[in-house]
């Protein structure tokens, strides 16, 4: 039995969390994730600086849809003075239902300022930071993603979570990978494990789901009590009407059956790819995203027009992951992501050969960014002492999650 999560007043079922990624999980992009199912859709992950000083992008990035709920929000921070008064700032205006923070980042320029997955080592200013979230968040929960460590020599997630539950999170979720493996090779999900039985409050696994049995077999191998979900999810936001069906079955005492399972022909992918870049557009137009200020248009076009641009063209890096395994022609796979209208788009996918079952070979693969481990940039002595509570500077840098 897998039961659901408590998120303060909110109730997550399917324990389920789709992870902050930076440039795809936007208004649009949670919009269309929760349209095929139920779990916690976070924001993109926003600088705790760049919110209290108020920067246009990061205003523009903590917006939600009118019917989002939790409002789910993932804060970077490495000041634990800035922290408390980025999440007051979200108390006293509104501005979400719940807090995540982000120590699992592996990116070299966030590491190398002493943030990200390097903050987890420094136990005394780790401790600091998630108290002063909590001790400023009142009523909203705040939740912990972190990684395994800085490498396998410099494991730290044991010690983090416990600093994390002792200091109030509703949970920790982590992605059992070290910030040295980056996004390389296997997830480590015995580390998961290690920490479910190291901690009372519930643990979240994340890393290796591509599939909803992914899921279900991260569970009944580690005792997670729910599970977050990254790169699984791009190209394929039905993953979560998947995993829904999926949790439902163990609810009901039995096993997904393969007819439960979302296999969408290309005419059905090829629709999802409509409605997303609709809804980009939507979400650009909502912004208020402007068109060439030299055209002779009037200016309500003026603004469609940018925005339907702006949206095509923040649409075009989904195009590979949608097709992936289609048997779609290279110029046609090309032409759609150069797209800059929707017309532009509708011409396209008008012309797929649509009659494509879904390509089950690709099942189980991995999908988004890759790459190869590396060691980790570090500032110079950081590793001399655990204990230093000294605030890194300069690491309140944009940069991706973790």
């Amino acid at each position: 039995m897998i039961a659901p999560l408590t998120l303060g007043k909110y109730t997550v079922d399917p324990p389920v969390v789709l992870a902050p990624m930076a440039g795809i999980t936007n208004v649009a992009f949670r919009q269309l994730c929760a349209e095929q199912g139920a779990g916690i859709y976070t924001c993109e992950m926003v600088m705790t600086r760049a919110l209290i000083e108020r920067n246009p992008k990061t205003t523009r990035m903590v917006a939600f849809g009118p019917n989002e709920s939790p409002r789910s929000l993932q804060l970077y921070g490495v000041d634990p003075v800035t922290v408390r008064k980025a999440v007051e700032m979200i108390v006293d205006e509104d501005l979400a239902d719940h807090i995540d923070m982000n120590f699992g980042c592996p990116v070299p320029r966030v590491t190398k300022k002493g943030g990200g997955s390097a903050i987890p080592y420094k136990r005394r200013l780790f401790e600091q930071i998630v108290r002063a979230a909590v001790g400023a968040a009142g009523d909203i929960p705040v939740t912990v993603k972190m990684r395994k460590g800085i490498d396998d020599d410099l494991l730290t997630y044991l010690d983090a979570g416990r600093i994390a539950q002792d200091a109030g999170v509703a949970w920790v979720a982590l992605h059992a990978r070290t910030a040295a493996q980056r996004y390389s090779g296997e997830a480590d999900w015995t580390a998961i494990a290690a920490l479910k039985q190291h901690l009372d409050v519930p643990v979240l696994g994340n890393g290796d789901i591509w599939e909803a049995t992914d899921a279900l077999r991260m569970v009944d191998e580690t005792g997670c009590d729910g599970v977050v979900v990254g790169r699984g999810c791009l190209g394929r936001p039905w993953l979560f009407a998947d995993l829904a069906a999926a949790f439902k079955a163990r609810a009901e005492g039995r096993e997904p059956r393969d007819d439960e399972r979302v296999l969408p022909h290309l005419d059905e992918v090829a629709r999802i790819m409509r409605r997303h870049a609709e809804l980009l557009v939507a979400w650009y137009t909502d912004a208020g995203e402007p068109a060439d200020e030299g055209t002779t248009l009037r200016p309500e076009k003026r603004r469609r027009i940018g925005a339907e641009e702006h949206g095509c063209t923040d649409f075009r890096k989904h195009v590979a992951w949608y097709l992936k395994g289609f048997s779609v022609g290279s110029d046609t796979r090309r032409a759609l992501a150069m797209i800059s209208s929707l017309t532009e788009l509708d011409d396209l996918l008008g012309g797929l050969d649509t009659d494509q079952p879904f390509p089950t070979s690709i099942l189980g693969q991995s999908r988004g960014r890759t790459n190869s481990p590396a060691r980790v940039q570090l500032p110079e002595g950081w590793l001399d002492d655990p204990d230093d509570d000294t605030v890194p500077s300069g690491a309140d840098l944009e940069h991706s999650g973790g």
